[in-house]
């Protein structure tokens, strides 16, 4: 273990095992409204939310508009007042699927002048460019490590390297020494083509260490949110000033990296250790290329809670879920929707739920609460990150996001991991609320899974918003604490795939704990005067923390 890993794995474990918080005492009336969480009512919504004539709820279908009109109708049931744009439920957000057209080129020259051209899908792929149909670069390349800039961890590829003008290759990585949320930052193509385009390179180039493993698969398309004005308003693989961003596979990595006399086992083992080994490469590139493109639009559904206090109310506190699903895909045992019922039918169903507790609230808390179904999670948070970086309220009046993604409520729920809670404030109430309900608070038993990094509460805080996704812990009945066992034989089985239907394993006692419990977390960061803030020096404050 290395020494940054060991220091923040001991905060965690200080923040995760602290003396145990006074008992919460709420109003009785919130006691009230909370004990009447019926199982029954989240069955309902998963049953319609999951059913075959949704057709797996994919943007852009009527199915996917079915669970829309659902979400809407039940937020007026619930006296949820509309909080998307000119006074509707709705948040429109346009999608673009961009495909690579045919014949891109991508030729290496080394320092002899002796130009090779690649073949397309074997040797190179090439992403589309969302903006730009057509699209040309050229270059000198150059070796940048892993692309990471991160001195205050002690480890920078940039360091000394002159990337002004050129093309960088990068290998998709990071340190053992760095924990698995900054790992994951880290790798994020994002976090990649932003480090690459701030030190001034045109190009980025993804190598391959594994000699097995071929190019990416860009047929299907890149997945993309569009402005009405044809401007890019989010997108995983695309930047402005990156005129080419290809992948190439291990050969042709390895004859890169041979030029300058860099052994590409070597390289790799060095920079796990925290040694970057960039440098300056014999070769140059050009590359040439078309985009075509398929746009189609969904929706984000916002209703809103409005806060009792005169002041507060203009501050909100936002419950997330995703809508959508992968639609209707690859038959399997003879079934070919996807259903999605517990990702997400049942996380939308939990925040209905929530609804449900405010309504039968007298007063509401001094905060507002934003209620925001998303749509395109399955495409790449997309949804998510177009509400986040441009919601329907004012950006800076969004205090914290409480996501709620596959809680897998297929087993009593006895404890939890706050993802992402540790990084912030937010540690604070969700400890008060799994008290109250008598949960015992986890450790990720998956840190593998990098959960934090992968649902829509990481778009929230790449906006420098404090926000967490509560997930099962492995406390069981039986005392063999072994839950994440259970979920991995369960996934195998369900998780995208068609058996994820209301034929599967429920257990909707867990959906009503759920319900309870990010409903006190909300609730607690709705009524306290001071909003939630990142933990001073915490790596995500560093890199998205408001100013």
């Amino acid at each position: 273990m290395k020494p940054y890993r060991f220091i923040l794995g001991l905060c965690l474990l200080a923040t995760l095992h602290q003396a145990p918080a006074q008992d919460l005492k709420i109003d009785k009336k919130v006691a009230k409204s909370l004990k009447k969480v019926e199982p029954t009512d989240i069955k309902k919504h998963i049953w319609y939310l999951a059913d075959d004539k949704l057709l797996g709820r994919k943007p852009g279908t009527p199915g996917y508009q079915a669970a829309v009109d659902y979400v809407i109708d039940n937020y007026k049931k619930m006296g949820v007042q509309p909080s998307g744009e000119n006074g509707t439920y709705l948040q429109t957000v346009r999608l673009r699927t961009a495909r690579t057209g045919n014949n891109p080129t991508l030729v290496l020259s080394d320092s002899k002048n002796t130009a090779t051209a690649l073949i397309a899908d074997k040797d190179f792929t090439i992403y589309p460019n969302p903006k730009d149909a057509n699209a040309s670069v050229m270059g000198t390349v150059v070796f940048a490590g892993y692309g990471i800039s991160a001195p205050d961890l002690g480890y920078d590829d940039y360091a000394n390297l002159d990337v002004k003008g050129k093309i960088v290759l990068v290998l998709r990585g990071a340190p053992e020494s760095f924990p698995n949320t900054v790992a994951s930052y880290s790798m994020d193509t994002q976090t990649i083509l932003k480090n690459a385009a701030e030190r001034g390179a045109v190009g980025v180039i993804l190598g391959n260490t594994n000699p097995k493993a071929p190019v990416p698969n860009l047929r299907g398309g890149i997945n993309n949110v569009m402005h009405a004005n044809g401007e890019v308003a989010f997108s995983r693989t695309y930047h402005p000033d990156i005129k080419l961003f290809a992948a190439v596979n291990h050969e042709q990595t390895d004859k890169l990296l041979s030029s300058a006399g860099i052994n590409l086992t070597d390289a790799v083992a060095g920079m796990k250790n925290g040694k970057p080994a960039s440098a300056e490469l014999g070769f140059s590139a050009k590359a040439a290329y078309t985009s075509n493109y398929t746009d189609i639009e969904s929706h984000n559904v916002v209703g809103k809670i409005e806060g009792s206090d005169p002041k507060l109310k203009n501050e909100y506190v936002v419950h997330s879920a995703h809508l959508d699903h992968v639609g209707i895909g690859r038959p399997i045992d003879g079934d070919s929707i996807y259903n999605g019922a517990h990702d997400n039918a049942s996380g939308v169903a939990s925040l209905l739920e929530i609804a449900n507790v405010y309504s039968r609230l007298k007063k509401n808390p001094k905060r507002s609460v934003l209620l925001v179904m998303v749509t395109a999670e399955e495409m790449g948070l997309l949804g998510s990150a177009y509400f986040a970086k441009y919601p329907t309220v004012p950006a800076n009046s969004i205090v914290a996001d409480i996501n709620t993604d596959m809680p897998t409520i297929i087993a009593p729920l006895l404890s939890v991991v706050p993802l992402g809670a540790p990084h912030s404030s937010l540690m604070g109430p969700v400890t008060k609320a799994a008290n109250y309900l008598k949960l015992d608070i986890e450790e990720d038993p998956e840190p593998e899974q990098n959960r934090f990094v992968r649902s829509d509460q990481y778009s929230f805080v790449t906006q420098g918003i404090p926000a967490l996704h509560i997930k099962y812990g492995n406390k069981t009945p039986d005392g063999k604490n072994n839950l994440d066992e259970t979920v991995k034989v369960w996934r195998a089985k369900y998780y995208h795939k068609p058996q994820d239907g209301i034929d599967g394993v429920f257990d909707f006692e867990a959906g009503k704990t759920y319900v309870q419990l990010n409903f006190l977390i909300g609730y607690l960061v709705a009524q306290d005067e001071q909003r939630p803030t990142w933990n001073e020096g915490d790596f995500f404050s560093t890199r998205f923390g408001r100013k």
